[in-house]
């Protein structure tokens, strides 16, 4: 099965690689269009675009009437984006069928989660729902993970940590980015609750447990060995 399809519309090249890089961590396909008459014919060119990230202020033909476009046919997932915070905007874009609506400045993280949101919600998901590593295999739509073929007993912040691990194998992670990544905006304390959780997971992982590597002074690393 193909990586899901999501086409990135805006008329700023930079914002189109940021939204684009955080993208392709979730092994999404990205598009890219540049302003509304090149999204319609990415969008038409393409039938199996699964989710549409839209700019509203753009040259040529603006996000307001991409969408109607689109909704005259399809009823394609749309996240509308805009530099204005209008009350006004926001009633427009879900009376034309937007699916989210989102202010700039955004975090990108927070867009990821909810292009996800969306395609769980309409019945997609990105099929790189599995990771595995060194015997270790999770299975993020099922939320749930094996060691040699066992089930762990995670509790789900645990879970969520050796997710994040496994993403990010052979890289070396600050404890301040593993909780903004894992706990994100649910926790407001220091990052020693992070060697607590690591030293739980460790135990629960048996001799695996050794995958996950202090880095002194920093944080964690997990690496499979030789």
């Amino acid at each position: 099965m193909e990586a899901l399809k999501i086409l990135v519309v805006d008329d700023e090249s930079r914002m189109r690689k940021l939204v684009k890089d955080f993208l392709a961590k979730k092994n999404f396909q990205v598009l890219e269009a540049g302003d509304g008459e090149e999204a319609m014919d990415i969008f038409y060119k393409e039938k199996d675009i699964a989710l549409l990230i839209l700019d509203v202020m753009m040259p040529r033909m603006d996000g307001w009437e991409v969408c109607r476009e689109i909704r005259k046919n399809s009823k394609v997932p749309i996240i509308m984006l805009t530099a204005r915070s209008d009350e006004r905007d926001e009633l427009l874009g879900f009376e034309l069928g937007v699916d989210e609506y989102i202010s700039k400045p955004f975090s990108p993280k927070i867009l990821v989660a909810r292009v996800e949101a969306i395609l769980r919600r309409t019945g997609q998901s990105n099929p790189d729902e599995i990771l595995s590593a060194g015997g270790i295999v999770i299975d993020k739509a099922a939320h749930q993970a094996t060691v040699d073929g066992k089930p762990m007993d995670l509790s789900f912040k645990e879970f969520e940590l050796l997710t994040y691990f496994l993403e990010n194998e052979g890289i070396a992670l600050s404890r301040e980015k593993i909780l903004n990544s894992v706990w994100n905006y649910d926790y407001f304390g220091d990052a020693r609750t992070i060697d607590t959780h690591v030293k739980k997971l460790r135990s629960k992982m048996g001799d695996k447990g050794e995958y996950i590597k202090t880095v002194w002074g920093m944080g964690y690393k997990f690496e499979v060995g030789e």
